[in-house]
């Protein structure tokens, strides 16, 4: 998919704002919502999308749901090196297939980094065992 196209509301992500898919939520406000990634590439990787926008990536959003949405990324990722205490954390967003974009609803990673552990590769990885996606987002929702 080009940087250029409709929005597909039957992508995951605006299933899982309908309610229609679960997720496993670390927060959630009437514009914004953090869950954790189900194929993570680190322990705690959680994402943060837009529940009013229908950006698929960062060229398209609106200046005031971007203020939102990295605002909450903002807090996602202190909440997160708080709670889990990685040695580092990267913030990642991803623009288009080539890019490595693979879900076309504008969303931003959070990913915990820890000394001596690979890094998944995005999208790649096994899928999560839910109940420890839950301990996890209890513990980064408990540091907010």
């Amino acid at each position: 998919m080009s940087l250029d196209g409709r929005y597909d509301t039957g992508n995951i992500f605006a299933k899982i704002i309908r309610g229609e898919i679960p997720s496993v939520k670390v927060f959630e406000d009437d514009k914004v919502l953090a869950f954790m990634d189900v194929f993570p590439q680190s322990r705690g990787h959680a994402l943060v999308i837009s529940k009013v926008s229908q950006a698929r990536n960062l060229l398209e959003v609106e200046p005031e749901v971007l203020a939102d949405l990295i605002a909450a990324t903002q807090k996602l990722a202190k909440a997160t090196v708080t709670a889990l205490k990685p040695d580092g954390v990267v913030v990642t967003q991803f623009n288009g297939a080539p890019a490595g974009q693979t879900i076309f609803h504008l969303h931003f990673h959070v990913i915990p980094r820890y000394e001596g552990e690979a890094l998944g590769r995005h999208g790649e990885g096994g899928m999560a065992d839910v109940a420890e996606l839950k301990a996890l987002a209890d513990k980064i929702s408990a540091a907010l």
